[in-house]
């Protein structure tokens, strides 16, 4: 985040940061001298640089600067922990007084007084969230040390401290990352104000006002801060997470309202739309694209350059729609919807011209119709973030159900006739479909899309701004706080001289290679395994009609029943890990065993020594593709945690490198499966699965040695 450091000052709780005298002309020197009792970032970021300074001229050697840098970070955490335990215990007591209260009511209940104890527990939420606000500010702030130290000494150093204190019977890390005892609390508030709001029910009388909710507002912003603390989820927060809509940590409170005025919904379902349908796209072709190949002389295994042709487009049309989208988001729709309505009709043309060019050159044209740039895009700048995660859950869906349907309606499309010279059958069908659709999404695009205004006007001054800056035009001097804190900021932009100028800072990547240069150690590792299970599930998916032919003689239509059942099991997984298993296990534990579920579906996929048959295919590809998709979304949630800022923005941003990842993963299975159709069908399945089984290993590996950086 940038000027993490500015904004953990400006949200800090003033009576937490230490008892300063009232007296004008102390308040600078009192609160320098005072302690604080949240970590203090700015020192330690100017320790690394000192640091730094240090190991260049020789003065320190890294052993010492490990040992002392160690010793900071355990002192800074215990000061934050035991501040949190006392906190912790005052609001135990109180909360232990206002149940003997609780008890007394009981016996002689009145509505006066239920009322006053209702309010009591509900300023004892108040003062839970500033102090949950609290621990999470220190977890960020931790966080952004240890990856700062990283960067600077290219050590991996926050494996080191991670594994040898998280896992300590005495460790006091795990206080600021689990908030352990604080569960405790949130579970008496709510309790008690549950049967509070109950008891109050019984004694209203017609003329009185309804009932409260029964979930009362304070709960639900407790638990609320307790998720995104502890990063626990839901089905929507994890299936939002296959969309990498990536958001500032700490997001700033006029955000909101900006998201409000840009919001419309009818362009939100048309960029929805637009995703299911270039899914729809995407698949619809793979039962039938062998056949479509066969019968324009070519081999079977070509259908790998006909669908894996789109996804070479779509590496370069992500690039200039990211782009286009920082101008417009209505004209870029407008060019995918009529690129993919020339790209289809020339790929289902195709078959009457009797031309393998033009079918390869339609396929390219649908990949430079790939919008999802611009659909992700849309949903990060000009969705509120209230319902952010649910736009980005439908976006995931959306994908996930189109994925189904183009298959599905493959299958169905299972009939041959002629009007004129044009042919419409299993081959051209597909083509002749997605054109109509595209060409009725364009007029509805055209009709309902509203283009969200670029121009934002800017807050206006504060009070307290328009008097310091009045005063300043004077002559006037400032006060000593403000004077002294800006020759700070002079001295030390973001309090670490180490870093970049703020106002570089600010900027996002303007090239793939400076975004490149943004990327640790655990994105890269992170984008690797995205790499791996999109390569996998290519593989799986783009072969399926080729080896089902070959080894079960199975049909178009039982081949388009297989894939779609395949995308269908998207949804159920993503609720079953979303509401259930994410909740009970770490995201990295969860990251490291889909990894080795995968490895175990490719090693089940090959064909040794004994016949292959349907169990083992169906059994293999079923555990393949179910644990990539968990993979998927616990890797984008992870990847999303770790990745710079700068990449949150702009035209090269985190969402534009993993698709660039997956689609050069899918472009790359495609030529694999056309190339090892060279050797033969029967060689094809353990040829197009031993990259599979090589990447994967080396993604669990390499996931091993990040895997105390994950968090």
């Amino acid at each position: 985040m940038v000027a993490f450091g500015k904004k953990l000052k400006e949200r800090q709780i003033q009576e937490w940061q230490g008892y300063v005298w009232s007296f004008l002309i102390l308040v600078y020197v009192v609160a320098k001298l005072l302690p604080t009792f949240y970590l203090n970032y700015k020192l330690m970021k100017k320790r690394v640089k000192q640091y730094a300074q240090q190991m260049e001229v020789g003065t320190q050697d890294r052993r010492h600067v490990l040992k002392d840098f160690s010793r900071m970070l355990d002192n800074q955490i215990e000061k934050t922990v035991l501040f949190i335990l006392e906190q912790q215990g005052q609001l135990a007591s109180r909360l232990t007084n206002l149940r003997e209260q609780h008890d007394a009511l009981e016996e002689t209940p009145e509505i006066s007084q239920i009322t006053e104890l209702r309010e009591a527990y509900r300023a004892v939420g108040q003062d839970l969230l500033k102090l949950l606000c609290f621990v999470e500010m220190n977890a960020i702030g931790l966080r952004k040390i240890l990856k700062k130290f990283d960067k600077r000494f290219r050590y991996r150093f926050t494996d080191y401290y991670v594994k040898t204190r998280a896992n300590h019977p005495y460790s006091q890390l795990q206080q600021v990352f689990k908030h352990v005892g604080l569960g405790a609390v949130v579970g008496a508030i709510s309790r008690n104000l549950h049967e509070l709001q109950d008891r109050q029910g019984s004694y209203l009388s017609i003329y009185d006002p309804p009932a409260l909710p029964l979930q009362d507002p304070v709960v639900d912003s407790i638990n609320a801060a307790v998720d995104r603390l502890s990063h626990s989820t839901n089905f929507l927060n994890f299936l939002a997470q296959h969309a990498l809509i990536m958001q500032e940590e700490l997001p700033a409170p006029t955000d909101e309202c900006i998201d409000d005025e840009r919001y419309h919904f009818m362009s939100l379902l048309l960029n929805l739309a637009n995703t299911f349908l270039y899914m729809v796209n995407t698949y619809i072709i793979v039962p039938t694209a062998d056949d479509y190949s066969m019968s324009l002389g070519a081999a079977a295994t070509v259908c790998g350059i006909v669908i894996g042709a789109m996804a070479v487009a779509q590496v370069f049309s992500s690039v200039y729609f990211s782009a286009w989208s920082n101008r417009s988001y209505f004209r870029p729709l407008v060019f995918s919807s009529i690129v993919l309505f020339v790209g289809n009709t020339m790929y289902a043309l195709a078959y009457d011209m009797s031309s393998l060019t033009v079918l390869i050159l339609g396929r390219l044209c649908c990949g430079l119709g790939s919008a999802r740039a611009v659909n992700r895009r849309y949903i990060s700048d000009c969705v509120p973030l209230k319902i952010r995660m649910q736009a980005s859950a439908g976006f995931v869906s959306a994908s996930a159900l189109g994925m189904a349907c183009g298959p599905a309606l493959a299958g169905i499309l299972q009939t041959n006739f002629k009007i004129y010279k044009l042919t419409f059958n299993a081959n051209t069908l597909p083509g002749w479909v997605m054109a109509v659709a595209w060409l009725v999404y364009l007029v509805w695009l055209w009709i309902s899309f509203k283009e969200p205004s670029r121009d934002i006007e800017e807050p206006p001054a504060s009070s307290s701004e328009t008097v310091e800056n009045g005063a300043l035009e004077e002559g006037k001097q400032p006060l000593l706080v403000t004077s002294e804190e800006k020759q700070e900021d002079d001295e030390d932009p973001e309090g670490d001289g180490s870093e970049e100028a703020p106002e570089e800072s600010r900027k996002p990547a303007t090239s793939i290679v400076s975004a490149y240069r943004l990327l640790t150690p655990s994105v890269k590792v992170q984008l690797l395994i995205y790499f791996m299970l999109k390569y996998a599930m290519e593989i799986l998916l783009s072969e399926s009609s080729v080896i089902t032919t070959y080894y079960f003689s199975w049909s178009t239509s039982t081949v388009s029943i297989f894939l779609a059942c395949l995308g269908l099991t998207v949804l159920p997984v993503n609720i079953v890990v979303g509401s259930y298993i994410s909740n009970m296990f770490e995201d990295r534990q969860i990251l490291l065993a889909s990894e080795i579920m995968v490895c175990i579906g490719i090693l089940l996929s090959f064909h040794m020594i004994i016949p292959y048959t349907i169990p083992q295919y169906v059994c293999s590809g079923l555990i393949m593709f179910v644990s990539a998709e968990v993979l998927e979304g616990v890797n984008l949630s992870l990847l999303s945690r770790v990745m710079s800022s700068r990449l949150s923005r702009g035209t090269y941003n985190g969402g534009l490198l993993s698709t660039e990842a997956g689609t050069i993963a899918r472009v790359i299975a495609d030529a694999t499966i056309t190339l090892a159709g060279y050797l033969g069908e029967s060689r094809l399945l353990n040829i197009t699965l031993l990259p599979s089984f090589l990447i994967c290993v080396a993604s669990i590996v390499a996931t091993c040695f990040t895997y105390n950086s994950l968090y």
